[in-house]
């Protein structure tokens, strides 16, 4: 299947379908027709020999210098050579496409004023599965992720290296040849078009929005098995009590946990025990919790639709065929999204790690035996287990320190704000990693105490569930090399097998 820019408005789905499954890309006919009035725009304002901002002065605070029409082309180039300044780890290949069609997406707009082939140059190189190699510094998140975007232009001129469609680096002259495509040769104004954009961050946003519902999805079953394995009650969870306070993410996560811990004989022997009056906040509150994160998550999702149907450049190309200066590059509403999402992931994950402690606390665990070891003292069962729980929890807090206050200027005081949003998005990205392996040690401890429950048996979608997690970690017995047993719960988590055995017995929202 192809998909084709210029039909519909491109969507957060067409965009994790061509950064990670490698869904091609076309143009439509009336995308190149755009492109080509808006290009002839650009030729008018060339041939006036008016000074305008990227076709004929420098960038940044080097506006003022202008630049003779013999040396228009020499400065796009130079642009792009200068501005490929990345440092650092590479980037992941699927944000690098993810923001390479996010860009693409943009210039087909009709404000950068690209000429029709550079457009489709640039989707063939999507297309042919070439990745420019990106650094991890190198964008202030203003003026567009600029470094990141440079590189990909890089490639797009023949210069610089890639990873072809297989994950081998080369340069990309080697690439371009082998994929039979030839180099671009910029022409005014294009350079600037093709890195003036906020498509790093946004692509990442994207991904995580993607990542991060999924997770939470799985921290609603974790907490149901949590519920179940300390033995509390689903009572607290009742629509007729979130009703009272209807947030929608809290009443969404709240019928999750409903759905997923009816039918538990664990949870009706709560109603025998007179000595639990009050479940701990860690399970009471969880719909609060996860609830609110749902609803942020939402938030995000609206910002990054607008951001997609947003036509981001500067100087951009309006429909008088006017060229003008704005300040639509700025990467504030997509930067104060990243450092909210990665506050919400720490509080789950802080939550999270305190449910699992009370499981290892023979204090506080109704019977289970310390750690869950098999012979206390002897084993230690999943006591630092925990302990990298806590350490991953730890990392995430630091991780939602918000990235989005710390402007520096530069580009000689001309550039005197920037949103720091690639920043965000980074550690963003790091906080979902560490994210996932907190889940993945909750539902380790809860499958492991559920088994040591025995004969009370929890739910039937949670004992399922916590059949597959016990199969690929061992379950209760005495001591394992247990980072094993972590790593292979946490592929679980990545990918899609538990919520397939969740959803053969309830509909998750």
């Amino acid at each position: 299947m192809t998909l084709e820019i210029g039909v519909e408005p491109s969507t957060r789905i067409q965009l994790i379908a061509v950064a990670r499954e490698y869904e091609t890309v076309s143009l439509s006919d009336d995308v190149l027709a755009r492109l080509d009035r808006q290009r002839r725009a650009i030729d008018v304002l060339v041939e006036s020999g008016t000074p305008v901002y990227g076709l004929s002065t420098g960038f940044g605070s080097l506006a003022t210098t202008f630049i003779s029409p013999d040396q228009r082309r020499d400065l796009q180039r130079s642009l792009i050579r200068s501005h490929a300044a990345g440092v650092g780890d590479e980037v992941e290949t699927e944000v690098v496409r993810a923001m390479m069609f996010s860009r693409l997406t943009n210039l087909c707009s009709g404000v950068s004023g690209v000429r029709p082939s550079t457009a489709l140059a640039y989707c063939a190189l999507l297309n042919a599965g070439i990745t420019p190699i990106v650094h991890e510094f190198g964008s202030l998140g203003c003026s567009g992720d600029l470094a990141p975007l440079a590189h990909v232009a890089l490639a797009l001129m023949g210069e610089g290296d890639v990873r072809d469609r297989g994950g081998e680096r080369m340069m990309a002259a080697h690439a371009l040849a082998a994929a039979g495509l030839v180099s671009v040769e910029l022409a005014e104004k294009e350079g600037l078009a093709l890195i003036n954009g906020t498509d790093g961050m946004l692509a990442q946003l994207i991904l995580a929005i993607e990542d991060g519902q999924r997770l939470l999805r799985l921290a609603d079953v974790a907490a149901a098995m949590s519920v179940q394995a300390l033995r509390g009650t689903d009572r607290v969870f009742l629509d007729d009590i979130q009703a009272l306070r209807p947030h929608v993410g809290q009443r969404v996560s709240a019928a999750n946990l409903v759905a997923l811990l009816a039918d538990s004989p664990i949870v009706d022997s709560h109603l025998e025990d007179t000595t639990q009056v009050q479940d701990a906040y860690s399970l009471r509150c969880a719909p609060q919790v996860h609830g609110a994160a749902r609803d942020t998550f939402i938030h995000a999702a609206s910002v990054a639709d607008i951001e997609m149907a947003s036509a981001i450049d500067n100087p951009s190309v309006l429909a008088d065929g006017s060229l003008v200066s704005n300040g639509n590059f700025h990467g504030a509403p997509i930067a104060y999204v990243l450092d909210f999402l990665a506050i919400v992931l720490a509080d789950v994950a802080s939550m999270a790690e305190r449910r699992t402690d009370r499981m290892l606390d023979v204090d506080r665990s109704f019977g289970l035996p310390p750690f869950l070891a098999h012979q206390a003292g002897v084993d230690s069962g999943l006591m630092i287990a925990q302990y990298s729980q806590a350490a991953m929890v730890s990392e995430m807090k630091r991780l939602a320190a918000p990235a989005s206050v710390d402007s520096i200027p530069s580009s000689g005081m001309q550039e005197d704000h920037v949103s720091m949003g690639w920043h965000a998005a980074r550690k963003l990205r790091k906080s979902l990693e560490c994210f996932a392996d907190v889940i993945a040690i909750e539902l380790l401890a809860s499958a492991r105490a559920l088994s040591l429950r025995a004969p009370l048996a929890p739910s039937p979608v949670t004992a399922s569930v916590a059949e597959r997690i016990n199969a690929v970690s061992g379950g209760p017995g005495h001591d394992r090399w247990l980072a094993p047993e972590i790593a292979a719960v946490g592929e679980l988590v990545r990918g899609d097998e538990l919520l397939d055995i969740v959803a053969r017995f309830v509909t998750l929202s």
